[in-house]
């Protein structure tokens, strides 16, 4: 009890004030003057907070417990990018990547190229829960089948992003579909058929959206580009069905609700295994590739480009990454920095419009303080389900802005580990790719939009539903 009155802090609002402005001016001077030199300035604002913490009273103590309770996010997820990085250069060495950029070429229109690759990436996320595996291992081999239709690399990550984050929040598997009615107090599948009224209207959008875009780039594919590609790819690889069978592996393994390391684990297992049966590789050649990474060497410089990536170490970057941010997130979510702020944006939900838009925001400013979307909807959903309870409102109307502000705008920031990652693997960065992602920034605006025009937004016992924040039989006040 001592020890517990010993750490209790509270930081002055004009503190996390300070550290919040210190953090934001920081990231954009690295973005947009210094070079995305994102490591060392996420640390100097870290120790700028830790800094402006303990000159104000907090114990040194509570900052460390803080650093080390947020290795409860952090290990996992680093494991998960390791066996990705083991994957995607498995994967290629396997066949499985050039396979999918082979076929591709012959056989997507190019006017549909955009659209089909947001569907495949929807199809795949949704089988798999996972936006991570989807754009590692599917995305990648996309980038190359856009890169031989001469497509623009922007638009092509765009459509990958916006397939890839729409499955995710869709399926019963993935972590954010799980966390955020977890937190909201709703159950499962009133979650995702509520996420079906903002999602659904955001993506069918996005699809007219990407055909209409492809459709007027389609005419500068140049076929004797393709065809020098699928000689390329037929000169190093031998190309039968059977190097599809990783990835038929995951999707299968999705479906029977295998957790996603042992499924990424397995698959990769898998290809390294047809690298060496079917394309001649070695023992201590796979094993490097999948430590190191791919070397492509068809003399075609752009496939060349593509295809050399891959392996362990080559998650480095967003590994490294991962540790300050959850670490610095850590301090800012224990030590009260972020209840301080975020608490003073709570007056501005009086009515149930001004409350979805301030979720959205919320979301949003917790995406870039904290670089973690499951912090994001895990902060922002303790801190907003007062207010909706106060509103009567059903549980699955706060999950779904969660998911539609969270999840999906996570993978639009640089720092972020999604927008981190989603940049190093598609070999784009994340503001290039960003007016393309186009489902990404339209499913937070028709959230706000559904807000304020009161559609969607159920009242206890205005729609079946297997939580509620209050008994359906029950008289309570409502709040109007």
């Amino acid at each position: 009890m001592e020890n517990n009155e010993q750490n209790y802090f509270r930081p002055k609002t004009w503190v996390s004030f300070v550290i919040m402005a210190f953090l934001v001016a920081a990231m954009c001077s690295a973005i947009f003057l210094t070079g995305q030199q994102l490591h060392i300035t996420m640390l100097t604002c870290m120790g700028f907070c830790i800094l402006m913490l303990v000159l104000t009273g907090c114990p040194y103590s509570k900052i460390e417990e803080a650093i080390i309770s947020s290795g409860n996010l952090t290990i996992p997820t680093l494991i998960i990018l390791y066996t990705i990085g083991a994957v995607m250069g498995s994967w290629i060495a396997s066949g499985t990547v050039p396979m999918i950029i082979y076929w591709g070429l012959k056989l997507i229109s190019p006017g549909l190229f955009l659209t089909t690759a947001c569907i495949a990436c929807m199809i795949t996320a949704m089988a798999t829960g996972s936006s991570w595996s989807t754009i590692g291992t599917v995305g990648v081999a996309l980038m190359g089948v856009g890169m031989g239709l001469n497509m623009n690399p922007a638009m092509t990550a765009g459509a990958i992003v916006s397939g890839a984050a729409f499955g995710d929040k869709m399926s019963p598997m993935s972590d954010t579909t799980n966390v955020a009615p977890a937190v909201a107090g709703a159950d499962l599948f009133d979650h995702i058929k509520a996420m079906v009224t903002t999602g659904g209207p955001a993506i069918v959008i996005a699809l007219v959206g990407f055909t209409v875009m492809g459709m007027s780039a389609s005419g500068d594919a140049n076929s004797e580009t393709i065809a020098q590609i699928l000689d390329s790819l037929n000169s190093i690889f031998h190309l039968n069905l059977t190097t599809l069978i990783p990835l038929i592996l995951v999707l299968a393994l999705a479906i029977m609700k295998f957790p996603a390391f042992p499924t990424l684990l397995i698959s990769a297992l898998v290809a390294a295994a047809m690298a060496i049966l079917a394309q001649g590789q070695s023992i201590p050649s796979i094993m490097s590739i999948m430590e190191n990474g791919f070397v492509s060497e068809t003399g075609f410089y752009d496939i060349d480009k593509l295809l050399s990536r891959g392996g362990m170490f080559s998650m480095h970057y967003t590994a490294s990454l991962t540790v300050i941010v959850m670490a610095f997130g850590g301090i800012l979510e224990k030590c009260g920095v972020l209840d301080e702020i975020l608490s003073k944006m709570r007056g501005l939900t009086r009515t149930v419009g001004t409350m979805v838009c301030t979720t959205v925001v919320i979301e949003i400013l917790l995406n870039l303080v904290t670089a973690s979307q499951y912090m994001t909807i895990i902060l922002g959903g303790k801190l907003m389900m007062p207010v909706y309870k106060e509103k009567d409102m059903l549980p699955q109307c706060l999950s779904r802005t969660l998911e539609d502000s969270g999840t999906v705008t996570s993978l639009l920031i640089p720092w972020n580990l999604c927008g981190a990652f989603a940049s190093a693997a598609l070999g784009v960065g994340c503001f290039t790719y960003l007016p393309f992602a186009l489902f990404n920034w339209i499913c937070p605006l028709i959230a706000v939009v559904w807000g304020f025009t009161g559609l969607f937004q159920w009242k206890t016992g205005q729609k079946p539903s297997k939580k509620t924040y209050r008994p359906v039989d029950s008289e309570a006040p409502v709040s109007k």
